[in-house]
């Protein structure tokens, strides 16, 4: 399955620092980081679960945002980049 996950994880202190460095290291062991706050990839069943519970694990559910868009890999989905940025997945096979 396709995966986009997308976060806002609240900084108000370094404390919020440190857990923000936290999550964007175990999202980056599972998707590709395409923007700031954005990851996307290809992953398993398996594997988003895992995903996910290590993310929750570290995550204040009250004031942080962790959005999950998952795509079955029988869904057609479109990507457009509209700006002259290079892609960031574009040597991914």
């Amino acid at each position: 399955m396709w995966v986009i996950l997308v976060y806002d994880v609240a900084t108000e202190d370094s404390k919020d620092q440190q857990r923000l460095t936290r999550i964007r290291k175990i999202v980056r062991r599972y998707l590709t980081h395409v923007q700031k706050s954005v990851f996307e990839g290809e992953i398993t069943a398996s594997n988003l679960e895992k995903l996910k519970a290590e993310v929750l694990a570290q995550a204040d559910r009250s004031r942080d945002s962790i959005i999950l868009y998952i795509f079955d890999s029988r869904t057609r989905y479109q990507r457009q980049i509209l700006t002259h940025v290079k892609d960031p997945i574009d040597n991914i096979i």
